[in-house]
């Protein structure tokens, strides 16, 4: 029997099943892909905002990881919500024991109702952990956070943000459109040394909570299974928009 490619989901939960762990699982069997998670936080939320977020003590992740680790054969791992600085710091250590596998992260800092998600102190140490992820996925208002900038649109503003991060030792930024203007939503993947290049699907007048949590899902499951980085970016960025679509009917 083949044995079926495996993501460990590193993120938060969420009540109303729309983002978080939830959206992941859904994203990666859709990919035919098997998964196991880590809890990071407990959120109490609905559609329209986050209520209350507990999140779980840094230790209790770090375990969670380990566990997971043991008892599968990892080949790709996404993380989405991390909340406290602290939780990053053992997100890190765990990853330190295993850097042949690919991560993809979605830099979390708001639900898109608006709730907070990561604690403003935080920052500094997502920026060490990016120096161990394959690819950081954020979108243009985390982008312009992340880097101290202010929220421009595309191309020239958000190519020099996320150049920054390369800099700074990111291996590879994708920078996505959804929050920009034009009739095409436009990804990008800025990589150290290479061209950067575009993904581009049609703008769908249609919202959906957890877009991100889809892509990032739908990358790493194309990891897992042995894509390379543009290949897969392109593959999960037409799964979501295929999503879209289907809710826009």
């Amino acid at each position: 029997m083949t044995r079926k490619s495996h993501v460990l989901v590193v993120a938060g939960s969420d009540s109303s099943g729309g983002a978080g762990i939830v959206r992941d699982i859904e994203t990666l069997a859709a990919f035919g892909v098997k998964a196991s998670v880590a809890v990071t936080a407990v959120t109490v939320q609905t559609h329209h905002g986050v209520q209350h977020v507990d999140a779980i003590p840094p230790e209790r992740v770090a375990q969670q990881m380990r566990a997971a680790l043991t008892a599968n054969d990892v080949d790709a791992i996404k993380i989405g919500m991390l909340a406290t600085a602290a939780t990053i710091t053992a997100v890190a250590s765990v990853l330190t024991d295993h850097p042949d596998i690919p991560v993809v992260l979605d830099p979390v800092l708001a639900s898109s109702s608006g709730g907070i998600l990561l604690a403003p102190n935080a920052t500094a140490s997502l920026h060490r952990l990016f120096l161990q992820c394959a690819l950081i996925t954020p979108n243009l208002p985390e982008l312009s956070l992340l880097t101290g900038s202010m929220n421009e649109e595309p191309p020239e503003a958000a190519i020099a943000q996320a150049r920054e991060l390369v800099t700074a030792g990111a291996q590879a930024v994708l920078v996505k459109g959804g929050h920009g203007d034009g009739l095409e939503s436009v990804d990008m993947l800025v990589q150290a040394g290479c061209a950067i290049q575009g993904f581009a699907a049609p703008r769908l007048a249609v919202s959906m909570r957890g877009t991100g949590c889809m892509l990032a899902s739908a990358i790493a499951a194309r990891l897992a299974c042995g894509g390379d980085l543009a290949t897969a970016v392109g593959d999960a960025k037409a799964f979501v928009h295929n999503q879209l679509s289907e809710r826009n009917d």
